[in-house]
């Protein structure tokens, strides 16, 4: 085999690796918007068994919350410090600090990933329509429409962001830690606006099913971008969305760059 023909078998092979991996981030993508666009149509078609699963898990942590005050207070200060505003500061900030590390195709994306994710959830609230819970004694009320969950989509779409971005400088352990504490805060959001009676459970499976989306889409576009200029395949949930940058973005990197 001559030198040529080994290259172009690389070539191929680089090709066919970039394929399966589109590919499998492509079927990714459509297996998290399949439960999505499930909830969907079934909130549309006014599904009873999801009707009746909605209203008896409202009206226990209802009950539950009526008569616990102290809760109600702990589930507002949580609902409060991880609501949409905090995520879009943290991903401002963060972007602006990756603008300042030489990084602008990340401070791009995770702009890009905080604004776009959340108009579309708006829109969709906007053309969906869903009334909120009704209930005795409210703790909480909120306006607008009900699915998806405006917080559960602005939480998903903050920790995926603010994740995929600090993964390269963490260990291993760190990332496991990461991650856990990221899924404690999604959870506990979502979890806050059923108990608080402001949306229904379908609200919230939906709106964290719609961020986990929204961000997984913008990854695999930046990782077909990343292959497209020559870049080696990466794991974005390993590695983060732009392992290269590490250099760039950490405080040791940045040194030895003003050094050379």
């Amino acid at each position: 085999m001559t030198g040529a023909d080994m290259r172009l078998g690389r070539r191929f092979d680089r090709d066919a690796r970039l394929g399966l991996r589109l590919t499998l981030a492509s079927v990714a993508l459509v297996l998290v918007l399949v439960p999505f666009t499930l909830l969907l149509v079934l909130v549309e078609t006014s599904f009873g068994p999801l009707n009746r699963l909605d209203e008896d898990v409202a009206n226990a942590l209802h009950a539950y919350a009526v008569q616990h005050p102290g809760w109600v207070r702990f589930l507002m200060l949580w609902t409060d410090v991880f609501g949409p505003g905090t995520w879009r500061v943290a991903i401002g900030l963060a972007a602006a600090w990756l603008v300042y590390k030489r990084a602008p195709r990340l401070a791009a994306w995770a702009v890009t990933t905080i604004t776009v994710g959340g108009l579309l959830g708006l829109g969709l609230k906007v053309v969906v329509a869903r009334a909120r819970p009704h209930l005795p004694n409210p703790v909480d009320l909120a306006p607008g429409s009900s699915f998806p969950s405006g917080h559960a989509v602005n939480v998903t779409l903050g920790v995926g962001v603010l994740m995929l971005l600090i993964l390269p400088l963490l260990s291993h352990r760190q990332k496991v830690i990461a991650w856990t504490v990221g899924a404690v805060i999604v959870l506990g959001v979502a979890y806050t606006r059923v108990a608080l009676g402001v949306h229904w459970v379908s609200d919230v499976v939906a709106g964290v099913v719609f961020g986990a989306a929204v961000v997984a889409a913008t990854t695999a576009a930046f990782e077909a971008w990343r292959r497209d200029i020559g870049r080696r395949p990466s794991e974005p949930h390993v590695e983060g969305v732009e392992p290269e940058a590490m250099e760039d973005i950490s405080s040791k990197g940045s040194t030895h760059g003003r050094r050379h």
